[in-house]
């Protein structure tokens, strides 16, 4: 047996996981790890500006690639507080990322030593596990046991804090033998799917939501193939964008009080059975409860035993992997269909094409200052079906999931349920870490682009060229949106007059001179008929320097973007489209 340092012998467990990179920032307590990573020479490591944009960063590794986990490392004190961001984000969207931090020597635990704090009980309600490794020979066992669990049931995140003795004391290990413990995933049974078919053959206007769960799953495919074989249109959450391309034929509009379209909420509304797989139920999917589920059955699938009945009881639920279901439903429905027993819902699928095709909202609007719905329609036109995009929280996602395009899974990166400002730009650099060739637009609004802006300069040093688009009006837009309810605007404009950039009026913070100064390039837009040639240029500028790129473009100050109490109560701020339809056209099978 190898005698080793606990240290190395973590390294060499990352290694035998499939860990090929890690997002951080070094410190005393977090060294020996450092020192072990670099005698490895084998894993890479990119250099974060903040713990708290190094764990984001390992967000939008795993959450670009099936199987990736993103790792970020930090040491003692507040590089672990820092991380408690990330860790919420990861635990809130279940996904799996492994945050290392660093700790005080055993015998200085409980002694209020220099940056030492007990990480782990503040992590543990946003983690997985949590926990202070006290035996050195117990340090690799940890890790595996970490990637274990990570990768089994939901996935989520994992922190494991490390003393510096620990760290550094020997132990026997041989890394030729390890090898990473079996995933737990539990499938459905075929009794549970055919009552689930049974109760959809019940139906006359039956809709498959799709959540999550089946990218994590990395099941997309069999969710387009099974919703073909049934004839059955499809509601993807915003978390699972892009599951089915957003020009497929069943594809029936996202649902929702913010992040939907007026032909998706018209398709729920009008349905009467409902099959969520790999979905939560969010509430801004699904506003009231008593206004969602009125006059409508539900089956639920989900990985999670407690996620089923937590917001409301279905008339059936089933504990499955969303691939694991998957593959028994397109099993099942394949036989039923064959035998003449699964029914032909092709005039209900008719009807929500229609709605699609003439239910929309106006988004070619001239106006200077740029209107934001114009925004993304030139962004449609300019980046076309393969761009992937990364967003967080705010009147820019919200507008962006309205009026974007997604056509691939994980081509819309999204952090779902936590939101955290600041998360766009360091998410953005770790899916560029993960895929170097992938076409990568970031969506800001001014507030969460600035959160975290020095990661810029991360950007710049390691070569992780991106465009990201900054929609700048100056304004908490989301806040100020729902101050209207209290009858004020306050403490939500972020406009001034900067003394050293008069030409940009009351628009306060030169995002252009500071991208400059962190060794990007940007390039600000005030006409939305430069749009075009402002994301051309960025494009070029991106392949020539190797660096992230910025496209700011001034909005108007105040925009109201679609959004409501109830998915049948929205108000619609701006002109919409009610199109006469064609007729409607055939399904794809």
């Amino acid at each position: 047996m190898a005698r080793m340092m606990a240290i190395e012998a973590a390294v060499h467990v990352l290694e035998k996981e499939g860990v090929s990179v890690c997002f951080g920032v070094p410190g005393a307590a977090i060294n020996p790890f450092y020192a072990a990573l670099q005698r490895n020479g084998r894993i890479g490591h990119v250099l974060a500006r903040h713990v708290e944009g190094a764990s984001h960063m390992a967000e939008g590794y795993t959450r670009a690639k099936a199987g990736n986990i993103g790792v970020c490392i930090g040491t003692s004190g507040p590089a672990g507080t820092d991380m408690i961001t990330g860790l919420y984000s990861a635990s809130a969207d279940s996904i799996p990322i492994l945050c290392i931090t660093g700790q005080a020597p055993r015998a200085r635990l409980h002694k209020e030593d220099f940056q030492a704090v007990d990480i782990p009980s503040i992590a543990k309600p946003v983690a997985k596990w949590a926990v202070t490794v006290l035996e050195p020979g117990q340090v690799p066992y940890a890790f595996q046991q970490a990637f274990h669990l990570m990768r089994s049931g939901r996935p989520g995140p994992v922190l494991l804090d490390l003393p510096i003795d620990v760290q550094m004391a020997e132990i026997e290990f041989d890394p030729d033998t390890y090898q990473p413990l079996p995933t737990y995933k539990p499938a459905a049974t075929r009794a549970q799917v055919e009552k689930a078919l049974e109760m959809l053959n019940a139906a006359e206007r039956p809709l498959l939501v799709a959540g999550g769960g089946i990218i994590n799953a990395d099941a997309s495919d069999r969710l387009v193939e099974f919703a073909e074989i049934a004839g059955l249109p499809v509601i993807p959450t915003l978390m699972a964008w892009g599951a089915i391309p957003d020009d497929h034929p069943l594809m029936a509009g996202m649902v929702g009080l913010q992040t939907a379209h007026r032909y998706g909420n018209a398709a729920m509304l009008a349905s009467d059975v409902v099959l969520g797989i790999g979905n939560r139920w969010a509430n801004r999917h699904t506003g009231s409860v008593d206004v969602y589920t009125k006059g409508r059955k539900f089956v639920h699938v989900d990985i999670e035993p407690t996620q089923i009945g937590r917001v409301f009881a279905p008339d059936l639920g089933i504990v499955s992997d969303a691939g694991a279901a998957l593959d028994l439903f397109i099993e099942v429905a394949k036989e039923w269909k064959a035998a003449g027993k699964l029914r032909d819902w092709s005039e209900w699928v008719k009807t929500c094409q229609v709605r699609k095709r003439s239910m929309l909202r106006k988004s070619d609007f001239a106006n200077v200052p740029i209107k934001p719905q114009r925004v993304y329609q030139e962004m449609n036109s300019a980046f076309g079906e393969d761009v992937c995009y990364v967003s967080t929280i705010g009147l820019s996602q919200i507008a962006g999931a309205q009026f974007l395009h997604v056509y691939k899974p994980r081509h819309w990166i999204n952090c779902g349920q936590a939101g955290p400002l600041g998360w766009t730009l360091p998410a953005a650099l770790g899916v560029r870490v993960a895929d170097p060739k992938r076409k990568i637009v970031a969506l800001s609004g001014d507030y969460d682009f600035q959160f975290l802006i020095e990661e810029l300069a991360v950007g710049a040093q390691f070569k992780l060229p991106y465009i990201h688009v900054l929609v700048n009006n100056s304004y908490l837009g989301l806040i100020r949106q729902a101050q209207r309810a209290f009858q004020m605007d306050f403490q939500v404009q972020l406009s001034f007059e900067n003394i050293n950039a008069p030409e940009i009026g009351v628009y306060g913070v030169d995002h252009i001179a500071v991208a400059e100064g962190l060794g990007c390039k940007a390039i600000r837009v005030t006409d939305p008929d430069n749009l075009q040639s402002a994301f051309a240029q960025a494009q070029q500028w991106m392949d020539e320097f190797q660096v992230p790129v910025v496209v700011e473009v001034i909005l108007e100050r105040v925009t109201n973007i679609a959004m409501g109490t109830e998915i049948n109560n929205i108000t619609e701020f701006e002109d919409v489209l009610d199109v006469p339809a064609d007729e409607p056209e055939l399904v794809r099978v």
